[in-house]
């Protein structure tokens, strides 16, 4: 990671600077061999459909579009007073039905997969209080979150289960069989109050499990749920609302022979050590493909627009969306918002890429179709059942007041380069971490005992990125806008205000923020699951 003071220009680097720092950070990362446990030149290819190996299921599994799509139930709160709302969650081990027939073993919020769904208001806060009664410790970060940093989720943070050691008493950070010790780490026994003041504009967030080296296998086994933010800005408008409105929140997975989720952990207890089997090192990818904890589900919809939340919750895998009838006939996706809310204007699209943690708001409009058609969404980068995401059974008639309109919100941040008085630059590829070959961020794997990045708080900054292979990239604490892919303008999809970008193999952009809110600690890395374990975060602090 490099530092630039000063404040920025449109030309930035020379393109022969910037070129050749592509390069090498490209070379350092095809330098790697299987030997290291990271196969990354088949990954290298001409914009490959993904980064990472798929597992194969060793149970049957059932025909696409014959199990009804599930809406997650929305908790709620405990209390309500003062302004604010209370929430409860226990996180505890249980067992459900996911494929027909067969029971699989789970970590959930509150007994269910996803967890259950909150919806608030902007500017009321709320406390969730989060029970672990899990087998190992536990973190809980709002994803888009604007938080301030005690509750974000810090992946040190931990929730010790009963009967866990202390972490600081056997200089451990997470009760692992090695050390990296964090002095700041501030942990709880079984219950922690995590505090949401919810002063961002109407989104859809999301909430996962951030502990650190143990991330992805513990989202793998259930632990995220969505978070739905309204405003009186959207309830303005009349977009579908209610029944016609679905968040959706889309997940591989692989099941062995027993009906339990399988997945390569190097330790499968998730307590000693960290990381996957080399074959899976650049990211887990399974063959079942879940639309709110259901295998391909369908759903029965009015002839009408239907406003989909869509969420890709998977560690590793990329969809590219179509929303396709029987007969070939390609529906518009119309977006109307991104990570961080409301477009300015709506954006229309057939095909629509989403990396994992990305969220995409969009309005589809089933009216022109007669009653007993089909739509399919499919994903356009799958292979055989992996192209299957889920469909829609149009069932009958419906009325509908609903409407797209032309402008959606006019209160996006209008940041200038002008205004930014810091570049930074960032290559996120693989390279050596403290247990071997892994992930890294300027040639450094994260250490929660190091300031990687000192901004202030207001601080309009520049970061540009560069990627080896397929790297989700995620900030806390602020939403960014997209200024360009390497040297050309930002591609539909970026519009609005993000948290993720997905960057593409050799590919390079910049981004625009402010970081406001909070001071303290935090975070970015690569939202790669797999990858985060296995090094690629970095630490922001915000004085």
């Amino acid at each position: 990671m490099s530092e630039r003071p000063g404040p920025t220009r449109h030309d930035g680097w020379s393109s022969t600077e910037w070129t050749r720092r592509r390069v090498l950070g490209l070379g350092g990362a095809l330098g790697l061999t299987t030997a290291g446990g990271l196969a990354l030149s088949g990954a290298m290819a001409h914009r490959p459909a993904g980064t990472g190996n798929q597992l194969r299921s060793a149970v049957p599994l059932p025909e696409p579009y014959t199990v009804p799509l599930p809406v997650p139930a929305v908790l709620k709160p405990v209390s309500t007073s003062k302004g604010s709302d209370r929430y409860e969650i226990t996180q505890r081990e249980t067992t459900a039905e996911i494929l027909p027939g067969i029971r699989t073993g789970l970590w959930t919020y509150d007994g269910t997969f996803p967890g259950p769904t909150i919806e608030s208001r902007r500017g009321r806060p709320i406390t969730v209080t989060h029970r672990n009664e899990l087998p190992v410790p536990t973190v809980v970060h709002l994803h888009g979150g604007r938080t301030p940093a005690a509750s974000d989720g810090y992946p040190t943070d931990l929730v010790l289960p009963h009967g866990w050691p202390d972490p600081a008493a056997h200089h451990q950070h997470h009760g692992g069989a090695h050390t990296m010790p964090d002095p700041r780490a501030a942990t709880s026994r079984i219950t922690r109050a995590y505090t949401f003041p919810l002063d961002q504009r109407a989104t859809m967030l999301w909430y996962h499990d951030h502990r650190m080296d143990f991330t992805a296998p513990a989202i793998w086994r259930g632990l995220a749920g969505m978070h739905i933010i309204r405003d009186d800005t959207e309830d303005a408008l009349d977009l579908p609302r209610g029944e016609r409105e679905l968040p959706l929140m889309l997940a591989d997975r692989a099941f062995a022979s027993d009906g339990s989720l399988t997945y390569p952990s190097l330790d499968p207890a998730l307590r000693d050590r960290p990381g996957v089997t080399g074959p899976y090192a650049a990211g887990v990818l399974g063959d079942v493909i879940l639309v709110n904890g259901t295998p391909w589900p369908i759903h029965e919809a009015d002839a009408a627009r239907y406003r989909l939340r869509l969420l890709n919750a998977s560690n590793a895998r990329h969809y590219e969306l179509q929303a396709v009838t029987d007969d070939g006939r390609r529906l518009d996706l119309v977006q109307i918002g991104a990570d961080q809310g409301l477009l300015t204007a709506p954006v229309t699209h057939t095909t629509l890429p989403i990396a994992p943690a990305e969220r995409y708001d969009v309005v589809v409009d089933f009216a022109d179709l007669p009653a007993g058609s089909r739509v399919r969404l499919i994903n356009r980068l799958g292979t055989g059942r992996t192209r299957e995401v889920m469909a829609f059974r149009i069932a009958r008639r419906g009325r509908d007041d609903s409407h797209i309109p032309a402008a959606l919100a006019d209160d996006l941040p209008t940041w200038r380069r002008s205004g930014a008085t810091t570049v930074r630059n960032f290559a996120f590829r693989a390279g050596q971490t403290q247990h071997g070959r892994g992930w890294v961020i300027g040639g450094r794997a994260f250490d929660p005992s190091r300031a990687d990045v000192r901004t202030r708080l207001g601080a309009v900054e520049v970061w540009r990125f560069v990627a080896d292979v397929h790297h989700p990239i995620h900030l806390h604490l602020v939403g960014f806008r997209v200024l360009a892919r390497g040297r050309r303008t930002p591609l539909p999809h970026d519009a609005g205000l993000k948290d993720t970008l997905s960057l593409r193999p050799g590919e390079s952009a910049e981004i625009i923020t402010r970081f406001d809110g909070y001071r303290g600690r935090y975070l970015f890395h690569c939202h790669n699951a797999e990858h985060e374990d296995m090094g690629m975060m970095a630490n922001l602090e915000i004085t």
